[in-house]
């Protein structure tokens, strides 16, 4: 029966499954991608996003939270000083999981987990910053334009 089973238990006990998600959720925060199978991968999806959200906020609090799912002080460090600040403005979705195919041995679906913003091949060709569109209609007028240079654009629209 799966009565009340909310999450994916990965076929593993509680403390085999906390210890196995804090150690992918360092390495990903280290290396900024990582090669899995799919289940695991959107399992550490739900470990890992909550904890990039509080990393937002650089509090002992927020700190201390992380460091007690986490257990590694260099992947806390580093994801308080270089992954909160990149996607700081980001409100959400901050990994993003590519199926890859199936494993050779086991024929086991495999995936590739990434933080999004470290990825250069898809926010290559996206603008940094976002710009903002302008009305047309209101603006200051500095000079007044005499009627002639009116007439001549509304002939040219008409074209």
């Amino acid at each position: 029966m799966r009565h009340g089973k909310k999450f994916n238990h990965l076929g593993r006990k509680t403390a085999h499954r906390k210890a196995m998600l804090a150690n992918m959720a360092c390495s990903l925060i280290e290396h900024k991608r990582i090669n899995t199978t799919v289940a695991k991968a959107k399992a550490l999806k739900q470990f890992v996003e909550p904890m990039i959200t509080k990393s937002k906020e650089d509090t002992t609090h927020n700190r201390r939270i992380v460091m007690s799912k986490l257990r590694q002080k260099q992947a806390v460090t580093e994801l308080f000083r270089d992954v909160a600040p990149k996607i700081g403005d980001r409100p959400g979705g901050y990994t993003r999981i590519i199926k890859l195919g199936n494993r050779l041995g086991d024929n086991a679906d495999m995936a590739m987990i990434e933080l999004v913003d470290y990825n250069e091949i898809y926010n290559a060709d996206k603008p940094k910053k976002k710009t903002t569109r302008r009305s047309r209609r209101g603006g200051s007028k500095k000079t007044e334009t005499p009627p002639v240079a009116t007439e001549t654009k509304a002939s040219n629209e008409e074209e």
